[in-house]
């Protein structure tokens, strides 16, 4: 049978009281008395009730994550820097996937505030604006990680979507392109990052005396990019785009495959960049063109912001939102038109 704290002050011959001075180094105790409860912790192999203890210290060294989904590409290289960053404070993560279910998103929300986590971390694909009520409710700090919706009530990390879109359409004009297509996610526009991305395409054509040509995707299946290419297949064959920027890398090697199925070439018939820097991006040939995304190490700064809350006592939500920049990795999908002018 386990031992007990009323074993461990037995022991001692102290009261129950200064072994929970010892373990939570709650109140001065003498150091004799000390050694005397060291020492029967050791002898007796006694191990604290974490939970109660918790309620006591107010610290339980455990960090809610909610993710959408820990088989997406995304999630695992954001979680990772979640992980480490946390087992280098000693703090544990529970782990738990919704698949983009708000009721599920909720469900573990109350679960972890059970388990007495000291803050959550949501790295979600969908916009869950009820379960922020909930960890207001609960009072527990948080921090949201969303590649896709904007934002603006929560702490959060994340890039400047506008400037990296502005960007890549500023180094695409400088390889000769002067017909650049941007192929944007028609869904929930008004409220999705997808609107940085249009302004900072729209500013760099601009400041490039280029006009602005915007195709715009249902989603970024398969079945999408086919429905695209169909309704613009003559634009696209009659050379009025050189060159597609997509939204997502997944939209643009969809399209890459689709155009090649159709006979044509990549990048000689149509160049290509994407936006993301997935795992994809690097071993579809060619290569392609993207705008490099920190996952990692928007993974890393947002529980170092959660610590930060945490230590500071403030579980209100804040507005803060952290920048990281991005990188644009140049790679064969984009031909360089000087070349051939």
């Amino acid at each position: 049978m386990a031992s007990t704290i009323k074993d461990v002050a037995k022991m001692a011959d102290v009261s129950i009281s200064t072994v929970s001075r010892v373990i939570n180094d709650s109140k001065p105790v003498s150091p004799e008395a000390r050694r005397r409860v060291l020492h029967a912790i050791d002898v007796l192999d006694y191990k604290p009730n974490e939970v109660a203890r918790s309620l006591v210290t107010k610290k339980s060294n455990l960090i809610g994550v909610i993710v959408s989904d820990v088989g997406n590409q995304y999630v695992s290289q954001v979680l990772r820097g979640v992980e480490e960053i946390g087992r280098m404070y000693n703090y544990d993560i529970l782990l738990s996937s919704s698949y983009d279910d708000p009721e599920v998103e909720i469900k573990f929300a109350k679960l972890f505030s059970q388990k007495q986590v000291e803050g959550i971390i949501i790295i979600s694909e969908i916009l869950n604006q009820k379960l922020l009520y909930k960890l207001d409710e609960f009072k527990i700090p948080c921090v949201v990680i969303n590649r896709f919706y904007n934002i603006d009530d929560a702490p959060t990390v994340t890039i400047n979507n506008k400037a990296a879109s502005f960007n890549m359409t500023d180094y695409l004009m400088m390889l000769g392109h002067k017909s650049i297509g941007y192929v944007a996610m028609r869904k929930d526009m008004d409220r999705t990052n997808e609107k940085f991305k249009i302004r900072g395409y729209r500013d760099a054509m601009k400041s490039g005396g280029l006009k602005p040509q915007i195709l715009y995707a249902e989603g970024a299946t398969e079945k999408d990019a086919l429905e695209l290419f169909e309704d613009h297949e003559d634009d696209i064959r009659s050379g009025k785009y050189s060159v597609l920027f997509c939204s997502q890398d997944l939209i643009a090697i969809h399209l890459m495959n689709v155009m090649r199925d159709h006979g044509m070439r990549i990048p000689e018939d149509m160049s290509f960049a994407g936006f993301g820097g997935s795992f994809l991006s690097e071993i579809y040939r060619p290569k392609l063109t993207t705008v490099k995304e920190p996952y990692y190490d928007i993974g890393a700064v947002a529980i170092r912001k959660l610590f930060k809350i945490i230590d500071e006592k403030s579980p209100e939500r804040g507005e803060e939102m952290i920048l990281l920049p991005v990188e644009i990795i140049k790679r064969q999908s984009v031909i360089d038109r000087r070349e051939t002018e």
